[in-house]
């Protein structure tokens, strides 16, 4: 007769349960949310075709406004994408006196867009590692690479939790550098009792689909600097004086304008935003309770 030691029993019962966990998975879907356009976006839609105006225009500068007013952010300029968001933010550099290949902190673990966009902008990400349990850039670690080069660190609030903002701007104001905080997925979100984008100099987010103010596509920089404000009105039309449309090109800039339609699908959403977030909050934590068996295979940090 076979003699089974406990060790045998003991992965017997772990590969039972793994192959248990792997047919739940198989057959489970589990969404950021559900995108529902009503009456409101449909209306918005409909003036758009009316009027004719489908570049920016009345729909995007009332986007902007109701943006503004849920955060108190003070000067919000719409982008096309978040990635244009991030670019424009870093091209705004240029303004105060850095030079193409400069460098720009960037985390080690974020979403490709963060290091591509610092790239497409003319300058050098350096990579810093994270902390693991936040997945966010180690705050401890970012001034062994500052350089006599670089000029800003891009702090990017992973999946919606914010980085430990009061070490990152500390060390940004002793080392003379800019903060971007790239917000893409943390809208509403709060550290310190402090919403971001109150932060740093400026604020990138997103209004991709998965988002919770979303636009189809569609990105904004938000910012309580006037100055910062106005070059990147002027980076995201081409480089022109802001507000005009002659080819006066007084900068480096690109075509990163969002449009009525895009605002019109985005603005019943600012004013269902709190109900949004408080609804995917309770979904949160009804899955972190219906998962919480789960413990022995998986790590659920929030």
């Amino acid at each position: 007769m076979e003699i089974l030691h406990f060790s045998d029993i003991a992965q017997t019962y772990i590969n039972l349960k793994r192959i248990s966990l792997n047919v739940i998975l198989d057959n489970m879907r589990v969404e950021f949310g559900d995108l529902r356009l009503d009456e409101r976006a449909r209306k918005h839609l409909l003036d758009v075709m009316e009027t004719n105006w489908v570049s920016a225009g009345p729909k995007v500068r009332a986007f902007e406004q109701g943006w503004g007013e849920l955060f108190d952010y003070k000067y919000n300029i719409a982008m096309s994408s978040g990635t244009s968001a991030d670019m424009a933010a870093c091209m705004t550099l240029y303004d105060v006196g850095a030079e193409r290949g400069d460098e720009i902190i960037v985390p080690a673990l974020a979403f490709a867009a963060a290091g591509n966009a610092v790239l497409a902008a003319g300058f050098k990400p350096v990579f810093v590692d994270i902390e693991r349990d936040t997945l966010n850039i180690n705050p401890d670690l970012i001034e062994a690479k500052v350089t006599s080069r670089t000029r800003a660190v891009l702090a990017v609030h992973t999946m919606g939790k914010p980085c430990e903002m009061e070490k990152i701007t500390k060390l940004a104001k002793i080392r003379g550098l800019r903060v971007i905080e790239d917000a893409c997925e943390a809208h509403g979100a709060s550290y310190r009792g402090k919403r971001v984008g109150h932060w740093g100099d400026m604020a990138a987010f997103s209004f991709y689909a998965a988002h919770l103010v979303c636009c189809g596509e569609g990105g904004m920089v938000s910012t309580q600097d006037e100055a910062i404000a106005d070059s990147l009105r002027s980076v995201m039309s081409h480089g022109r004086k802001p507000g005009s449309i002659y080819f006066d090109h007084q900068r480096f800039g690109l075509n990163f304008k969002m449009n009525d339609l895009e605002a019109a699908v985005g603005l019943p959403q600012i004013e269902d935003f709190w109900k949004t977030f408080d609804k995917r909050k309770d979904n949160l934590h009804y899955l972190l309770h219906e998962v919480r068996a789960l413990d022995e295979f998986a790590t659920f940090n929030v």
